[in-house]
């Protein structure tokens, strides 16, 4: 790309007026100093170049380095403890690994730091891991952000994975762009798809401008690769049935356990069930008309014995709460069934719900984009569909 350079002794106060005109984008500003500079509107269109090439000087940037990929080996994943056990994003994540690492013929490691970690290193042991790093030290009971940046940069250093995947969590999302930014290297966030090319260059597909497109990035210059990915984007894999891995212990020195960060106390949060836990579901979205219509859809959930979800726009107009929110901006839900009630399927909320194991689609509209997605579609109204879903249901019980 470059970037243009101005050569300040060539601006006599004639050329500086009709320099600074000469961009459409307005990009050629003068400072207090009277001296002219180039600011971020820059487009390099060059027009400025052409009409005053004794001033305006195109410098090439430096060639890219590229990164030796023959030295960054493996697809690791940064796994997490919830509560009393492994967060269930990690062992999807490792599910996920085991099927990128498969196809370059790379290893799968986990790297788990906390306190009091030896059934936790089994546990990912048991997922198909095939090295755990286990940072086990009082310090790193609590997560804080520094140590635990820290613990993930040594595992980096020592080992060089060359992906690094990390669970969409309030605790992943604060990690994984502090430990991107340490190793100079890019991150991609919230995926909803993952591939791997036999250069080992990750694939990573996320919807990008408020879901109008799906982007697909790739970083060929640097290792390692960081992505974060949903709970229940991807699904729960099998144990594996002999576990074979190896649990490698670490340690990092007192100062790299340090943190301006002191955890004073802790009070656990009463754990609470939400749709994200339901097996099945209702979600209902533009196609209702009015909040009062929502005393349908509650009895159709009633019938099925089942939660009720919806899109951005209903919790937007506060017909429904935000932690019923599927999409994007709300939950992942992979429920056994989902009857989607009205909903026309945009990308954001598809990339919500498309791990259902059943979907149902009711909508008017036969080109609906959630049709490209369910098992069973029903062009037709809801208001006249349900009914008759009720009163099939109450007749067969």
């Amino acid at each position: 790309m470059g970037q243009i350079l101005l050569q300040q002794s060539g601006i006599t106060p004639e050329i500086k007026p009709q320099l600074i005109a000469v961009c459409p984008f307005q990009a050629i500003q003068e400072e207090a100093d009277g001296l002219l500079t180039i600011n971020a509107g820059c487009r390099l269109c060059r027009i400025c170049c052409k009409k005053f090439p004794e001033i305006c000087k195109l410098q090439e940037s430096a060639p890219q380095i590229k990164v030796d990929k023959s030295l960054w080996n493996g697809i690791a994943v940064a796994a997490e403890i919830s509560g009393d056990a492994i967060h269930p994003v990690s062992l999807e994540l490792l599910g996920k690994a085991r099927e990128l690492a498969a196809k370059v013929g790379h290893k799968v490691y986990a790297v788990l730091a906390g306190k009091n970690l030896a059934n936790h290193a089994e546990t990912l042991r048991a997922y198909g891991a095939d090295k755990v790093f286990v940072y086990d030290h009082p310090e790193l009971e609590h997560f804080r952000i520094e140590p635990h940046t820290n613990v993930l940069e040594d595992f980096i250093n020592s080992v060089r994975p060359s992906v690094v995947l990390i669970g969409g969590t309030p605790g992943g999302r604060t990690l994984a762009p502090r430990i991107a930014a340490r190793c100079r290297t890019g991150l991609t966030a919230d995926c909803t798809v993952l591939d791997i090319q036999e250069n080992t260059d990750l694939d990573q597909i996320r919807p990008a401008f408020g879901g109008n497109i799906m982007a697909h990035i790739n970083t060929p210059n640097h290792r390692p690769q960081f992505a974060t990915v949903r709970y229940k984007i991807f699904p729960l894999p099998e144990p594996v049935r002999v576990p074979a891995g190896e649990i490698v212990n670490c340690a990092l020195p007192a100062d790299k356990l340090a943190s301006a960060l002191q955890i004073l106390s802790v009070q656990t949060k009463e754990a609470e069930s939400g749709i994200e836990d339901a097996e099945v579901l209702v979600a209902v979205g533009r196609g209702l008309k009015k909040p009062e219509d929502m005393v349908l859809i509650e009895k159709v959930a009633a019938a099925l014995n089942a939660r009720i979800a919806g899109t951005r726009c209903l919790v937007e107009a506060g017909w429904l709460d935000h932690k019923q929110q599927i999409g994007l901006s709300g939950r992942t839900v992979a429920p056994k069934l989902i009857l989607c009630c009205g909903i026309s399927g945009s990308v954001q909320f598809a990339a919500g719900m498309k791990g259902a194991e059943k979907i149902i689609a009711i909508n008017t509209d036969p080109n609906a984009a959630i049709f490209n997605l369910a098992h069973i579609g029903i062009v037709g109204d809801l208001y006249e569909v349900l009914p008759e879903l009720l009163e099939k249901i109450g007749k067969k019980g």
